[in-house]
């Protein structure tokens, strides 16, 4: 499993207050850290997920390693698969999106496809995923759970916050969360008063000092 037993729970609190904040800017307030590939994006836009990471790694083709996770997965979590980018198989569909709903989790992300999207949508089951396919997967392989997983050159721990949006999707350390938070605040009302001075006349070349950059 990978010691899922010991993460440290975020406060549901914190999550939902940094959640609150949009992807893009937790992105940048921490650093630009932990933004997953564009390819990555809801299935509706109106689709809003956060959580805590419990990472999932199932060979293109399979999803036993779904039917892992779910059943040890904990209210709260979101399912972070890395289904190898692949867009040939559909490993997660409407029924097992039900086993999720019913056991508390928050939503899944996976670097693949998924299969009955209206169904998913209708449901309100938060999917973020690279696209839809209609072609079913084996079950035989039974991958991991729990250990980190890496997307891109993104590596996704157990326990790690996962917020997703119209956006995208950033994964960012549960550890620094509080510090994320307070520097997304700081960065929102630093750019009300760029706003501001743009709405009364001002230049964006002067406001973020790029003269010298243009001729």
């Amino acid at each position: 499993m990978g010691g899922t037993a010991e993460r440290v729970r975020i406060p549901p609190e914190l999550l939902e207050e940094v959640a609150g904040f949009g992807t893009a800017t937790l992105h940048e307030a921490a650093g630009r850290i932990g933004a997953l590939p564009g390819g990555i994006a809801p299935l509706s836009r109106e689709m809003r997920l956060w959580g805590t990471a419990l990472p999932v790694s199932a060979p293109a083709g399979d999803n036993l390693a779904l039917h892992r996770a779910i059943a040890l997965a904990r209210p709260g979590d979101v399912l972070v698969v890395d289904h190898g980018g692949t867009l040939s198989y559909g490993p997660f569909g409407d029924v097992l999106a039900l086993a999720a709903q019913v056991r508390g989790i928050a939503g899944l992300v996976i670097n693949g496809a998924v299969r009955d999207s209206d169904s998913l949508i209708a449901m309100g089951f938060p999917v973020f995923a690279r696209g839809c396919s209609i072609k079913g997967t084996v079950k035989r392989d039974p991958g991991s759970v729990g250990e980190p997983v890496t997307i891109d050159d993104i590596t996704i721990h157990a326990g790690d916050a996962v917020i997703g949006d119209a956006d995208g999707v950033v994964v960012l350390p549960a550890a620094q969360l509080a510090a994320i938070r307070d520097a997304a605040a700081a960065r929102i009302a630093s750019e009300a008063e760029m706003r501001a001075r743009i709405a009364g006349g001002e230049l964006t070349l002067d406001l973020l000092g790029l003269r010298h950059l243009v001729p």
